[in-house]
């Protein structure tokens, strides 16, 4: 099934790498790395992970404080937002 990030997902994806690569070099790889595991994950098995809200689903990453909101369209899912579990809770909404 075809993925496609929304613009805000995009965007917070590019912050969060290009945080943790200020705060130690390779850190914001690692963090984008997960990210693709997540999404390859999310591909196979879009229904695996539990309902956030609505329709949207939540898939947790393992290393990181970040959450991947997404929901299952027709024919492709749509990655919503990659965001911060601890920060302003539901702004993607």
């Amino acid at each position: 099934m075809k993925m496609v990030f929304s613009k805000l997902a995009l965007l917070e994806l590019e912050d969060a790498v290009t945080f943790y690569e200020t705060e130690l070099a390779g850190l914001g790889r690692l963090f984008k790395e997960e990210i693709k595991s997540s999404v390859s994950r999310i591909k196979e098995h879009p229904e695996a992970w539990s309902i956030e809200k609505g329709d949207v689903r939540k898939a947790l990453l393992h290393r990181f404080p970040y959450k991947i909101l997404y929901s299952i369209e027709k024919d492709h899912i749509v990655i919503l937002a990659i965001a911060h579990q601890h920060r302003k809770p539901n702004y993607w909404v």
